[in-house]
This record gives structure tokens, sequence and C-alpha cells, in this order.
């Protein structure tokens, strides 16, 4: 990945993404709900501290350096996304905002939520 992207991505708004997200998932027939129960797995926010970080409009940098947890299994996440192995990417915020895209890609993709949550 070039660095003039990864900068992009450090400074980019979570909030401006979070809706793109939901119309991804809702255009194959899941829900919102769904989409932030994948975001309380691999962060471990919940509905009160993710509405917090949508309101203030925290960048991508700083909603994953405050998550409370990042889940243990985010090494069972695995693949292609965005033309690269998401296990293989070296930068660690870009990595998790991989982690994140390739979950919602698989919710997307009609997969079941025990699989996307590496039950």
């Amino acid at each position: 990945m070039n660095n003039k992207n990864n900068e992009r991505i450090y400074k980019m708004s979570f909030a401006g993404v979070y809706p793109h997200y939901i119309t991804k998932a809702e255009k194959k027939g899941r829900t919102k709900e769904e989409v932030d129960e994948i975001i309380f797995w691999l962060t471990g926010y919940n509905e009160k501290s993710l509405q917090k970080h949508i309101a203030n409009k925290t960048n991508f940098e700083d909603f994953f350096a405050q998550a409370p947890q990042l889940n243990a299994n985010v090494t069972k996440i695995t693949g292609l996304i965005c033309g690269y192995r998401v296990e293989e990417i070296e930068d660690p915020l870009i990595q998790k905002v991989r982690y994140l895209d390739k979950l919602i890609d698989e919710l997307a993709k009609g997969k079941k939520m025990e699989k996307i949550l590496r039950e």
C-alpha cells in the first residue's frame, strides 16, 4: 500500500465511512444492527461509545487507538481486501481498518454472523 493512501486513512473520519458500511450491508439485505455487532466484536465498543465516536467525527487513528479491546480472534481474519492480504498488511492501523472492511464485505456477501465473528 502506498503511503499517500495510508495517510488519508489515518485522517479519515470513522463517522464519514460508517454510513457506507451500513449502506453496503443493507443493499445485500443485512442490517445496521449487524454492522454494529461486527464493530462491537472487533473493537470492544458498545452502542453508547460507538455513537460518541460518530458524533465527534473521530478519525480512524483515534477510533482504533481508543478502542477498549481489539478482539483476540482478529488473527483469524484472513484473505484479500482491496487487493492486499489482510494478514500481511504491516501498518497496524491500516490492518485494523482493513479487518473491519473485510468483515463488512463478508456480511454483504451473505456469510453467517457466527463465521464472520470467528466463533
